[in-house]
C-alpha cells in the first residue's frame, strides 16, 4: 500500500471512532411518559413497584422498559398550571377557596402558574412559579360569558405548544376547569379533530391532564346532551395522557375539595417510565401505549399515548 493509501485509511479510521455512538437498529426509538400507581384497595400505601412487575406495549408491541423511577423528594421537578374556563359561570367562585388550598399544600419545589381560556389562547395571570402566594395572586373569577373561551381544546393545544418553561425534564401536569363542550363541533365526535389534535398536542409536550367538569354560560351548555358530550371528550383527553377526569352526574359539582384530595394523592404516586420501542415507519411520532401491572394488587393510570422518538446519540 503507498503512503497516500495508508493516510487515508488512517484518517477513515480516526473519524469513525470519533463518531457518536447511534442504536444498532435504525428503527428502534425511545419515549418516556409518567404514571400513576394506586393502591388496588382502599387507601392503603401502594406496594413497591419494580420494572419487572410491568409490561408494556407500544402500538402492540412488545418494549423494552430502560427506566423507572419514583417521583418524589427533593429533586423530583414538578409544573402544574391549573386552566380555568373563562366560559364558566361566575358560580366557580365558590369553589376558588379549595382551589387556593389545594395550591397551597403541594411541596414547596412545585411550580404552579394560574391560566385561564380566552379566545382559543391560555392566558396566563402570572409566571410559572415556586412561590404559590404570588401564583394564587392570579385567581379570579371567570368572565362568564358565552364562547369566552372559543374551545377548550384549542386553549389546551395552545398551552402545549406555549408552555411556560423550557426545563425538558420537567412533570409537567395541568388542571382543566371546564365542561369541555367544542362550540366548533356540537355533535359528539370521538374523533373531532379539535380534540385529537389537543391530545397530539399534549402527548408530544409530555403533559398529564386532569379536568374537573363546571358548567359554562350559554343555552346549549344548559342541556344534557352537551353535558353529556363534554364529559366523554375531556375523559378522551385525560385517558389519553394519563391523567384522571372528576364530576358528579350532569350537574356541577357540590365541592371541589374531594376531587382535589384525589389529584394531590396521584401526584404523591406517580412514576416516569423510559422505554425503547419501534418506531412507525422509522418516523418519530405517537403512539398507542398499553402498560400492565403483574402480581401487585394495585391500579395503574398510565398514558393511552405515546410520543416516540429517535434515540438521542451517545459519544464514546
Amino acid at each position: 500500500m503507498t503512503r497516500m493509501g495508508r493516510a487515508i485509511c488512517l484518517a477513515a479510521g480516526a473519524l469513525l471512532m470519533a463518531a457518536p455512538a447511534f442504536s444498532q437498529n435504525e428503527n428502534q426509538g425511545q419515549g418516556q411518559a409518567v404514571v400513576t400507581i394506586l393502591p388496588g384497595h382502599g387507601n392503603e400505601v401502594p406496594a413497591a413497584i419494580s420494572s419487572h412487575d410491568l409490561n408494556l406495549k407500544v402500538n402492540g408491541k412488545n418494549s423494552s422498559i430502560t427506566g423507572w423511577v419514583p417521583l418524589q423528594g427533593a429533586d423530583d421537578r414538578l409544573e402544574l398550571v391549573v386552566l380555568l374556563d373563562n366560559s364558566s359561570r361566575t358560580s366557580l367562585g365558590r369553589e376558588l377557596d379549595d382551589i387556593s388550598q389545594f395550591v397551597q399544600g403541594l411541596p414547596a419545589n412545585t411550580k404552579v402558574a394560574i391560566a385561564y381560556m380566552q379566545n382559543g389562547q391560555s392566558v396566563f395571570s402570572g409566571p410559572l412559579t415556586t412561590d404559590h402566594k404570588q401564583a394564587l395572586g392570579g385567581l379570579h373569577l371567570p368572565m362568564g360569558g358565552p364562547g369566552v373561551s372559543a374551545s377548550p381544546y384549542f386553549c389546551l393545544s395552545d398551552l402545549a405548544k406555549r408552555w411556560p418553561s423550557r426545563d425538558a425534564g420537567a412533570r409537567r401536569e395541568v388542571l382543566m376547569v371546564t365542561d369541555g363542550v367544542d362550540y366548533y363541533n356540537l355533535r359528539y365526535d370521538p374523533d373531532d379533530p379539535y380534540v385529537q389534535a389537543a391530545i397530539a398536542d399534549a402527548v408530544r409536550a409530555r403533559i398529564v391532564i386532569y379536568s374537573i367538569y363546571w358548567r359554562n354560560q350559554g343555552r346549549f351548555d344548559r342541556t344534557m346532551y352537551a353535558n353529556d358530550s363534554g364529559q366523554n371528550l375531556m375523559l378522551e383527553v385525560t385517558q389519553a395522557t394519563g391523567g384522571h377526569s372528576y364530576w358528579e352526574g350532569f350537574g356541577n359539582p357540590v365541592s371541589f375539595q374531594p376531587f382535589l384530595e384525589d389529584l394531590t394523592r396521584r401526584l404523591q404516586n406517580q412514576y416516569e417510565i423510559s422505554f425503547a420501542a419501534p418506531i412507525d415507519r422509522n418516523k418519530p411520532g405517537v403512539q398507542q401505549m398499553k402498560l400492565k401491572v403483574t402480581g401487585v394488587s394495585t391500579k395503574i393510570d398510565a398514558p393511552q399515548q405515546v410520543f416516540v422518538g429517535h434515540p438521542i446519540p451517545v459519544a464514546e
